[in-house]
């Protein structure tokens, strides 16, 4: 599924259908830092457009995939990968929703215990 954002990087930016392959999982790697949350292969957004254009320079250039994402993110940041790995500084992000349903189930258990004694 090809939209108009897409053909900026075209088919024929790339000599061999790995280095088109890499484009696609790169741009689905990296996050649209206006749209937020979608990946830069699914926005249509003039700075998506512009990071996929960057992947497709970076690609032609003889770059790693590891090389190409650490730029993004030294560029703009953590928040530019869709999936970033658990660090020290994002550590919360990753517990918070566990430590959330915790904290419910134990107010949920609390509660119900509460309950129980002002029943009997």
């Amino acid at each position: 599924m090809e939209n108009s954002a897409s053909r900026a990087v075209n088919s024929d930016t790339f000599q061999t259908l790995i280095n088109e392959e890499r484009f696609q999982n790169l741009t689905n790697e990296l996050r649209c830092l206006v749209c937020q949350n979608q990946t830069i292969a699914e926005s249509n957004a003039t700075l998506a457009v512009d990071l996929k254009k960057q992947v497709a320079k970076q690609i032609t250039e003889g770059k790693s995939d590891q090389e190409i994402l650490q730029f993004m993110e030294e560029r703009y940041g953590e928040f530019v990968l869709y999936n970033p790995p658990v660090s020290t500084e994002n550590s919360l992000l990753w517990l918070g929703p566990f430590i959330v349903l915790v904290i419910a189930v134990f107010i949920l258990f609390t509660a119900l215990k509460r309950q129980s004694k002002s029943k009997e």
